[in-house]
């Protein structure tokens, strides 16, 4: 049984980090098609060794500009997806993420019309073939396909608890269990989307960096 320490570490760790990315990036995630996508398209964004903030306001202005669904990014130009991802300053991958971002769109219209949960439905509960077709995906590898399972693991049950490695560092960094079935534990009545994302700023955060603060580099 966790003891009182580690629940109180916890328990401070959600208070100044209990953030999901998808939550900074105003994504108001449901199963469904729009949101699951701009969470995928967060993802992508964020597996680039990049600044997750930037990261964050990149995967904005691609919704500000419209480009909420695969459909509409599919059928946005090239330079109008670079624009909007200068826009949020991600300009050193802007060229590459643009035409991953095109054929990822692409590819989820031809294999799924669009929707993310016919991809979830053809894993059929196996969480090893759900990381196997998200891989499919242009420009998400396994750190991006992390960064999916963890923050999507609030609207798919089967995925949680999806602790994934920069999460257990992040566990380990403060103490806590470091050992996915120990850790999972401890997650109580708590969003494990809310908790997993603790545990990775938990591990991204900076030796001086104040708490409540997101230093991270990025997300992966």
């Amino acid at each position: 049984m966790p003891d009182t320490s580690d629940r109180e570490t916890v328990r401070k760790l959600l208070a100044t980090h209990g953030r999901t990315y998808a939550d900074q990036a105003h994504i108001q995630l449901r199963d469904t098609p729009q949101p699951l996508y701009q969470l995928l398209v967060l993802s992508c964004l964020l597996s680039a060794r990049i600044r997750s903030d930037t990261a964050v306001a990149s995967s904005r202005a691609l919704t500000g500009a419209g480009f909420r669904d695969a459909r509409r990014m599919a059928d946005a130009t090239w330079q109008e997806r670079v624009d909007a991802l200068g826009r949020g300053g991600y300009r050193r991958y802007d060229e590459r993420t643009s035409a991953q971002l095109g054929a990822g769109a692409e590819l989820l219209l031809d294999k799924y019309h669009g929707d993310l949960r016919r991809l979830r439905a053809e894993a059929g509960g196996n969480i090893d073939r759900l990381r196997s077709l998200l891989r499919q995906v242009p420009g998400l590898g396994p750190v991006g396909v992390d960064i999916f399972l963890r923050e999507v693991q609030g609207v798919w049950p089967e995925v949680a608890p999806y602790l994934d490695k920069k999460a257990l560092q992040g566990a380990r960094k403060r103490g806590l269990p470091d050992e996915p079935r120990a850790l999972a534990r401890l997650t109580g009545h708590t969003d494990p989307a809310v908790f997993a994302a603790a545990m990775v700023r938990a591990a991204l955060e900076r030796p001086r960096e104040r708490p409540g603060t997101d230093g991270a580099r990025d997300a992966s």
